[in-house]
């Protein structure tokens, strides 16, 4: 019997960046726009485009091997799964995306204490109720269906909302009072699917790749042609994940030089380097970086 994996993808406002994710890990998927089935360039794994507010629920329940979705989702949805790995992206960079409370700027609300006995909107319904009961405040919740920044002060008291930069939220004249939660993209997978070893394995040399991906987002490569009398001065100006990579040249007291260095310290590194004597000096792009 063929062997395969069937693996959630998260449609909506993870679906692109998980796309050039997996591109970038080395996968081809082919997304027909009116298919909520993309094809993988790999045989063994079977793929499906499922909202990623309901993925923990259908891979908990094993209709998905294995899935990509929010740790505010597994929350919400009390799955019991099984977490393979933390993966540090959402729509709009690497970073986490934080659930808060705001209100108009101009409300009295300026505590979580102050929502009791308040109307409050938002999507993740389950996980603030459970906050709210926490903080011991007593407040009325409803599922909001979209366009939860503009409910404030008319259609509710206050709003719980995702943001990842908080623009969004100004733009609506909008004040955070708290961040409730702050989630990152998890690799989830059935508990009775990671038992077996085939899938499990299958599953591991996927995150590997997309971890390895994700860790050369914000990484470059670095080529250089070192004179010997300049190398202890561009070794101290290196800051590399390893040991660089050092050869000799056929030039007698030249050394060939290869380094990956953190992308947002290159345009100042690389004057520097020049100024002390490397030449030949070449940047370039990475796919993956597997520790």
């Amino acid at each position: 019997m063929k062997k395969v994996l069937r693996l959630g993808l998260p449609k909506g406002s993870l679906q692109e960046s998980t796309l050039k994710l997996f591109k970038k890990a080395g996968y081809s998927v082919t997304v027909d726009s009116r298919s909520y089935y993309p094809v993988f360039d790999d045989m063994e794994i079977e793929a499906l485009l499922i909202r990623a507010q309901e993925m923990a629920r259908y891979v908990d329940d094993g209709v998905l091997d294995a899935g990509l979705t929010g740790k505010d989702w597994i929350l919400e949805q009390g799955a019991d799964v099984h977490e393979v790995a933390e993966l540090n992206y959402a729509k709009g960079g690497l970073r986490p995306v934080k659930w808060v409370i705001a209100v108009q700027k101009d409300s009295k609300i300026k505590t979580v204490k102050d929502l009791n006995g308040k109307r409050i909107a938002t999507e993740l319904v389950s996980f603030t109720k459970k906050y709210l009961k926490s903080q011991g405040v007593r407040a009325e919740v409803d599922f909001s269906w979209g366009a939860t920044e503009v409910k404030p002060p008319y259609l509710a008291d206050a709003i719980v909302e995702l943001t990842e930069t908080g623009s969004s939220l100004r733009a609506n004249n909008l004040r955070v009072v708290e961040t409730i939660l702050v989630s990152s993209t998890r690799f989830i997978a059935n508990r009775k699917a990671w038992k077996d070893r085939w899938k499990m394995q299958k599953m591991e040399n996927i995150v590997m790749l997309l971890k390895g991906a994700l860790a050369a987002e914000e990484k470059v490569g670095l080529k250089m042609n070192v004179p010997d009398k300049s190398m202890k001065r561009v070794m101290a100006l290196l800051s590399a994940m390893h040991s660089p990579t050092i050869s000799p040249l056929s030039d007698k007291g030249w050394y060939a030089l290869e380094v990956v260095i953190d992308e947002r310290t290159v345009r100042d590194i690389i004057p520097k380097l020049k100024s002390i004597g490397a030449s030949g000096i070449i940047e370039y792009p990475l796919n993956k970086v597997i520790p």
